[in-house]
C-alpha cells in the first residue's frame, strides 16, 4: 500500500506550492508522524526541496511527490490526505488512516 492524495488535497498542495514560489519539480510533500497532541500521535505535513535519502520512500499522487520516512510509514501505510474547505471552521488536510485505533476529537492526533 502507499499514503494517497485525494485530487482536492493534490490541487490544494500544488496551490500551496505556487503561493509560495517554491520550484515545483523539486517540491515533495514530506508525510510523517511524531510523538505527541492529546492520542499519542500527530501527523506532519510539510513541503522540502529534499531528494530521497535512504531512510525515505518517494511516492506521487495525483502529479504531488510525496516523502515518508520508514519510520512513519509503518503508522501511514494505507492512509488517503484529503481537503475541506467549509468555511473557516473546517478547513484544512485531514487524513484517513486504516492504522489508527482510536484519534482525538479535532482529528489532528491518533493511537494506533
Amino acid at each position: 500500500m502507499a499514503i494517497e492524495l485525494t485530487e482536492v488535497a493534490a490541487k490544494r498542495i500544488k496551490e500551496f506550492v505556487d503561493e509560495s514560489s517554491l520550484p515545483a519539480d523539486k517540491t515533495r510533500l514530506r508525510v510523517a508522524v511524531k510523538g505527541g497532541g492529546c492520542s499519542g500521535f500527530s501527523y506532519v505535513l510539510d513541503l522540502v526541496e529534499d531528494e530521497p535519502t535512504d531512510n525515505d520512500e518517494e511516492q506521487e499522487s495525483h502529479g504531488v511527490k510525496i516523502l515518508v520516512d520508514m519510520k512513519s510509514m509503518i503508522y501511514l501505510d494505507g492512509t488517503v490526505i484529503d481537503y475541506h474547505d467549509e468555511g473557516v471552521m473546517r478547513q484544512g488536510f485531514t487524513f484517513k488512516n486504516p492504522n489508527e485505533t482510536s484519534k482525538c476529537g479535532c482529528g489532528s492526533s491518533f493511537q494506533v
